[in-house]
């Protein structure tokens, strides 16, 4: 397989042990990860040639996550240097009828204070084949929204596939911007789109017809999605496949967990998988993407087996503590075969 790139911010994610509250843990599990380095470390783990490009902090917290991409075999030639701090935010691990919380602490970090022109484009997509961007990137700032167009714009002037997840993230944007006015002219250069329905209603207005999602809990129908996709591939028309995350969420500690996929004629669905004790959520889309990608690049006429992959690692990765998805393809595919016995390898 030729070579993926991913952009965007790499954070130091600071945890109480186990289950405890903010208010009660008297110190922090450290983790480093991020949306698209995530995304990184699950395509070096399916033994994908894949580089992570970001912004850091030329000091000894920025070293710890360029050391932590370097040690899950990332490529980070590309990373650039500037700046004072690396972007932190603080995980309380919800569980049963509590929910997860997540606080930010990530103003004024490196790629906050990107500028256009840091990032030679051209050299960083010499010999690539896919670029992958979320949509957290230009919600941190202005700069780095410009940064993030600077890219698309050179992916699709060297003919590489340009792919995002949406990821709206509620607690971001706030520099002055309504989220659609900038992810609408970034989305336009993708070819393919990843979203739930709460990413497309909030940057997009767009919603699913006749389906209340307040009222889902975990009866999360597949077909009420058709036309969210339909909508997003005609706001989109360059947009080749559109693909929806299908969460049910029973309690923070039991979800289901499935997805759609659209090509503009054929809506493939995968099997739905019951996550009943969940270890970490979080990187769960981070995981999900990672598993298309390499599904898409290894089965390019296979969309069924493409889309079945990444709920496959996807779900495996919910019972991985951390960020990122440490699994592998036989581990993945021995899912898909339908073993989920967990029994212990000897």
């Amino acid at each position: 397989m030729k070579k993926v790139v991913t952009f965007g911010e790499i954070m130091l994610r600071l945890s109480p042990p186990g289950f405890l509250r903010f208010s009660q843990t008297t110190n922090f599990d450290v983790v480093y990860g991020g949306g698209e380095s995530n995304v990184a470390v699950s395509l070096a783990n399916y033994g994908v040639p894949v580089d992570f490009v970001t912004r850091l902090p030329k000091n000894d917290i920025g070293e710890c996550a360029l050391m932590e991409m370097r040690k899950r075999g990332v490529g980070t030639d590309k990373i650039v240097f500037g700046g004072d701090r690396l972007g932190i935010y603080f995980l309380e691990t919800g569980a049963v009828t509590r929910g997860s919380k997540v606080v930010y602490d990530r103003a004024h970090s490196a790629i906050a204070e990107i500028k256009k022109g840091m990032i030679d484009w051209d050299v960083v997509f010499d010999g690539v084949e896919w670029f992958h961007w979320t949509g957290i990137t230009p919600a941190i700032s202005q700069g780095a929204a410009d940064v993030c167009l600077e890219a698309v714009k050179a992916a699709k002037d060297k003919g590489v596939t340009v792919s995002t997840d949406l990821n709206y993230r509620a607690k971001l944007w706030k520099y002055g911007v309504e989220p659609e006015e900038i992810m609408t002219e970034l989305t336009s250069y993708c070819d393919v789109i990843l979203g739930n329905e709460e990413d497309a209603e909030k940057h997009f207005g767009i919603k699913p017809e006749g389906l209340d999602i307040t009222t889902q809990g975990e009866h999360v129908k597949a077909e009420a999605f058709l036309s969210v996709c339909q909508q997003m591939m005609k706001k989109f028309p360059d947009a080749k496949k559109v693909i929806t995350t299908l969460r049910g969420s029973i309690s923070a500690s039991h979800n289901t967990w499935a997805g759609v996929l659209y090509d503009g004629e054929t809506m493939f669905q995968s099997p739905e998988y019951q996550i009943t004790h969940i270890v970490d959520r979080v990187g769960g889309g981070d995981s999900f993407m990672g598993g298309l990608i390499y599904g898409l690049l290894k089965y390019p006429e296979d969309d069924q087996n493409a889309l079945n992959f990444a709920v496959a690692a996807s779900c495996l990765k919910h019972t991985i503590s951390g960020d990122a998805n440490l699994v592998t393809v036989d581990e993945v595919e021995k899912l898909m075969g339908g073993d989920a016995s967990g029994r212990v390898a000897r």
